[in-house]
């Protein structure tokens, strides 16, 4: 296949520059968002409240003309919520489907952790297979799908820590941190008179999407690349300090976004840099610190740090 790093990277840029007309200071973020994207993958936006995660879904969906939904997770939301239910028609006499809130192409899962395990797993399906299975009957996706769900670490009071099973669906694990002091007065000025998001104009479609997926499957990963995240993933499992490792679908998860980082670069092969850049977002949340660990007040990101300073990096 003919590989358009090029166009590709340029595609990026267009899109992130859009958001970035809603969402300020935050390029990072918005390039993970495009990464997971164009990568097939879904993504866990962790941080506190009045952040800008619903702002930044919203404003991502505007700019690609893709069906988007909501739903807000509470203790009493029900998988049929989510997946949809068959109800019976008198009328017709039969049995018809009623679409829950995954019937859409970008899902914003909002408190995730607020409902409960039962319902946090009617996710599981549709994450993994693109597809939801309602009374032995299963429906396909539309694509591209992506569901970006919120969690906040802080509040803890009526929540349900997401299970390792769910937590392994989610390719990247972001967090948008507050604005620094430049970056909020610019937000005060923007939002001072309207907002900005009700203007916001669509500059690719689901169809460009969907070319960048197929675009970063071909791109050039070499054995040395892909033995270098094998020795990464080995050392994990290896670690006195943790408790769980990195299973080999974190590894794929991780060769795919470092894919879609050298493709959205402009490059149509990988280098340890992509690798190196996307390990911790993408492995951080899938790791278990054991608790002698957590007393030395080790995390995940710290002991990812460490790994990669051991492993010998390949020239390419």
């Amino acid at each position: 296949m003919n590989i358009e790093p090029r166009r590709a990277g340029e595609l990026c840029q267009l899109i992130e520059d859009n958001i970035s007309r809603v969402i300020i200071g935050k390029e990072d973020v918005i390039r993970k968002l495009l990464i997971a994207l164009s990568a097939g993958g879904h993504i866990l936006l962790e941080d506190v409240p009045g952040i800008g995660k619903t702002t930044l879904v919203s404003a991502l969906a505007r700019s690609l003309t893709l069906d988007f939904n909501r739903i807000q997770f509470t203790p009493d939301v029900m998988p049929s919520d989510v997946t949809g239910y068959n109800m019976y028609n008198p009328a017709t006499a039969a049995f018809e489907f009623h679409p829950g809130v995954i019937m859409t192409q970008l899902l914003l899962a909002d408190e995730i952790n607020r409902t409960s395990p039962k319902t946090q797993s009617a996710l599981l399906e549709a994450m993994q297979e693109n597809q939801v299975t309602v009374d032995g009957k299963t429906y396909e996706l539309m694509q591209p799908f992506m569901v970006l769900a919120t969690q906040n670490p802080i509040e803890q009071v009526g929540t349900y820590t997401l299970p390792e099973a769910q937590l392994d669906r989610f390719m990247l694990k972001v967090t948008l941190g507050y604005p620094d002091l430049s970056e909020e007065m610019a937000i005060l000025d923007r939002y001072s008179e309207d907002n900005p998001l009700a203007d916001l104009q669509p500059v690719a479609s689901g169809n460009d999407i969907l070319w960048l997926k197929e675009q970063a499957r071909y791109v050039y990963v070499s054995d040395a690349i892909k033995r270098y995240i094998s020795i990464l993933s080995a050392k994990t499992r290896e670690h006195p300090e943790l408790e769980l490792g990195i299973s080999p679908r974190a590894s794929l998860m991780l060769m795919q976004v470092a894919k879609s980082e050298a493709l959205l670069s402009g490059r149509d092969y990988v280098l340890p840099d992509d690798v190196q850049k996307m390990i911790i977002p993408c492995w951080s949340h899938r790791l278990i610190v054991k608790p002698e660990g957590r007393l030395k007040q080790q995390e995940p990101d710290t002991i990812l740090g460490q790994i990669m300073r051991e492993v010998r990096v390949p020239e390419r």
